[in-house]
């Protein structure tokens, strides 16, 4: 005997069978018969309940594709969608072999250097080289084209949640090209390459490399830095034994591992260190020099060999500092909570040592992890989402500390993260940071570049909206995790990061980048007058747009997420209804475009 159940939704009705249980939605439509009042054009009464008309999983998809990367055309969603694994896309990204900058940049720099040489003396401005076959007569590699190099990669490289890691991790662990680095690409090619790879292994692994590093010696003023000399009143710079705690691992306050301040029995915020700890930790950092003469001073002086003290323009700026003992400070160092760093060490044992204790301190977990979600997920992070993330610091379940891959999984597929309860928290989300918005419609719609290259001139970003990859304007980052902009937010105590470079300025500057990219459709242009622009094409955006909804629907799900409202619905489709298909079928794409990117639904990921 069958057993009929009929459900009305509006005038549907469904049957089922007795040997089956089924939802509207499920997915399935086994052993049940569907039938509806009418059926619009493309649709089917079964298409109520075999899911095809549910976008809850293409929303998330692509929301997770944003979060652990930097965004994905509608395919690539689609597919993410249907198996709905992100640990195994994470699992996937991170078995990945790293896609360097530094071999990229170089050879940029190989190609610029050629269209330099064929270009004549006016396109030169009158400066000829004595030497086209010499490249150490053309000023580079530079700023100029490690930004060629990152972006080209970011829009190629298949390892995004890599990329994205590092560009996270890049803002906790700064350098910056305002500083003598503006002249030196290499050093910060290498330097991103080091977050790349080792952005998804250990913590101290990180710290170690970021440390020794010659870019992060000179930004951070340790690169030749010498132990202590009374008689002359000099002591070793304090700078780097400052921002290793500071910024880097520990803050300045002690917490608890929800990342709540720990407080003393007066109520006050208990200090993580003093100024003891900084000059007894300076003393570790000392005797690091050069590892070596860079090839154009090998060419110009041969025999030539390193000492302490060859600076920046010297060295080669793409390897590890080495440790010069006779420079390196002597003794006992007893550095913060009381931690005795022995005498009769290498200067090197003297550095991992502390740089164990500082990655076995209790806040780095909270303090790191927080900061992760941040750049990753929200701003506003629950004390028991940054509990979470910081148990994972602290053990990835198999009794590793620091473990970076456990530690992105745990920010990427916490609820917080993923359900539709936090979507609807009145805390939850943040502003997209400019850099962000680019790369998400480099990665969301296609694009058409002539020579196969994506070149972007970095100062256009800088002028725009403050902000290109290394070129934040301090050690602080372009903004601080803590800031608050006057305002509700300040009001309600939450904090707004990317805030700080958002202004009328800023404002401004994105509403005509957005400009570009979506009635212009130019996606990015370069310094080199040889080069051609890079188109965004927007055919996908045509193709829909005789259907208002359809088109809508698409922008929904590749930049909004499922989150774009109905108020801005209405403003997209009251400006379309001016613009009638089929005469104006591309300006209707274009503006439906340019207003969902300069929408609040877009500029805050939710």
């Amino acid at each position: 005997m069958k057993i009929i159940t009929t459900l009305i939704i509006g005038v549907i009705s469904i049957q089922l069978g007795s040997a089956q249980l089924e939802y509207v939605g499920a997915g399935s439509t086994d052993g049940i018969s569907v039938s509806a009042s009418h059926s619009a054009s493309g649709t089917a009464a079964e298409h109520t309940i075999d899911g095809s008309g549910l976008d809850g999983r293409l929303m998330d998809a692509s929301r997770f594709l944003y979060q652990a990367g930097f965004g994905a055309d509608y395919e690539t969603v689609a597919q993410l969608a249907e198996s709905q694994d992100y640990e195994g896309w994470i699992d996937y990204q991170a078995s990945l072999s790293p896609t360097l900058v530094l071999p990229k940049m170089t050879d940029i720099n190989a190609q610029t250097f050629q269209l330099y040489i064929n270009r004549s003396d006016d396109d030169r401005n009158g400066d000829g080289i004595p030497d086209p076959n010499d490249p150490d007569d053309y000023f580079g590699p530079w700023m100029v084209h490690f930004s060629y190099a990152w972006w080209d990669n970011v829009k190629k490289a298949p390892d995004q949640l890599r990329y994205k890691v590092a560009h996270a991790l890049s803002q906790i662990l700064v350098i910056s090209f305002n500083s003598d680095l503006s002249g030196h690409g290499e050093a910060v090619s290498s330097y991103f390459d080091v977050l790349l790879l080792n952005g998804l292994k250990n913590y101290k692994d990180i710290l170690t490399e970021v440390s020794l590093h010659p870019a992060m010696g000179y930004y951070l003023s340790h690169l030749n830095n010498p132990r202590s000399n009374p008689s002359r009143n000099q002591h070793p710079d304090e700078n780097y034994a400052r921002e290793i705690m500071q910024l880097f691992t520990i803050g300045l306050y002690e917490l608890n591992l929800d990342g709540s301040r720990k407080l003393d029995e007066e109520g006050n915020p208990i200090p993580t260190y003093d100024n003891d700890d900084i000059k007894e930790l300076a003393k570790v950092f000392t005797g690091l020099g050069g590892g070596d003469l860079n090839a154009k001073i090998k060419r110009e002086y041969p025999g030539a060999s390193i000492s302490f003290g060859a600076g920046l323009y010297n060295i080669d700026r793409t390897i590890p500092m080495r440790m010069w003992e006779a420079y390196h400070e002597p003794g006992q160092k007893t550095i913060v909570g009381d931690y005795v760093i022995p005498a009769g060490q290498s200067g090197l044992e003297d550095i991992d040592d502390a740089i164990e204790h500082l990655f076995q301190h209790d806040n780095v977990g909270p303090f790191i992890g927080r900061q992760l979600i941040q750049r990753l997920v929200k701003s506003n992070p629950s004390p028991d989402y940054i509990r979470r993330v910081a148990q994972t610091f602290n053990d990835n379940g198999s009794g590793v500390r620091g473990d970076m891959l456990a530690v992105i999984k745990a920010i990427l597929l916490d609820p917080e993260a993923r359900s539709c309860e936090a979507l609807g928290a009145a805390d939850h989300g943040k502003l997209r940071e400019p850099i962000l918005r680019h790369t998400h419609i480099m990665h969301a719609l296609e694009s058409d570049s002539p020579t196969g290259d994506y070149w972007k001139d970095p100062q256009s970003t800088i002028e725009l909206m403050k902000q290109a990859p290394f070129a934040s304007p301090t050690v602080f980052n372009f903004y601080e995790p803590d800031y608050q902009p006057q305002g509700d937010l300040l009001a309600q105590g939450l904090v707004a990061p990317e805030f700080q470079i958002f202004d009328s300025e800023t404002a401004i500057g994105y509403v005509n980048q957005t400009f570009l990219y979506s009635v212009w459709e130019l996606l990015m242009y370069d310094w080199e007058p040889e080069t051609p622009n890079v188109n965004v094409v927007l055919d996908e955006l045509f193709a829909l747009s005789e259907d208002t909804e359809a088109l809508l629907h698409r922008l929904d799900i590749l930049f909004t997420h499922g989150q774009m409202t109905e108020s801005t619905r209405q403003v997209i489709r009251d400006t379309l209804d001016e613009l009638p298909y089929p005469s104006l079928r591309r300006e209707r794409a274009r503006i439906a475009l340019y207003l969902t990117l300069i929408s609040p639904d877009y500029t805050i990921l939710k």
